[in-house]
């Protein structure tokens, strides 16, 4: 009987081995895995040209800011000027300077809504097409950096008008 233990479980531990089905999936390595993560990958996207469609609506943009600069730089002007004689609080000139600096505000209106607009663009390109190439990136960020350029220089002059009014 000793004799047929050693047959006996080798026939039960062979049964259970089986063969491996055709649509379990395999455990050898894939070949991503073979990939050495540390070897750099290319950016082939630099090749890739700036979209003119960009660009066109990058410049109209731009466009929008310089022509809303000059009204409202006059506009700030004519705040500066009137707080310059305003004198106490709600005084006649105290109130015509108030309303003067709350049209400067609203004159800078088209370049802070530019400054959005050139945001969402860049925005909208990333949802739309999973991002920008590095051109209309570079594009975009110079359009950004005008425009904020302009809009800061004035939110300073504005900042100076409403501290001088207080």
């Amino acid at each position: 009987m000793r004799s047929l233990a050693p047959l006996l479980l080798t026939l039960v531990l062979g049964a259970c081995a089986g063969r491996q089905q055709p649509d379990e999936p395999s455990l050898a390595p894939r070949a991503a895995e073979r990939i050495d993560p540390r070897v750099p990958v290319p950016d082939t996207s630099i090749e890739l040209p700036a979209s003119v469609d960009v660009r066109a609506r990058l410049d109209r943009l731009l466009a929008d800011v310089r022509n809303a600069q000059g009204g409202a730089d006059a506009a700030i002007s004519a705040a500066e000027s009137a707080a310059a004689r305003a004198g106490a609080r709600s005084g006649e000139a105290w109130v015509q300077a108030q309303q003067l600096l709350s049209a400067a505000i609203a004159a800078r209106y088209p370049i802070t809504r530019a400054l959005g607009d050139v945001d969402a663009l860049a925005t909208d390109a990333v949802q739309q097409r999973g991002g920008l190439v590095p051109a209309d990136l570079a594009n975009v960020r110079a359009a950004a950096a005008q425009a904020a350029a302009i809009d800061e220089r004035q939110a300073e002059r504005i900042a100076a008008v409403q501290a001088r009014l207080r």
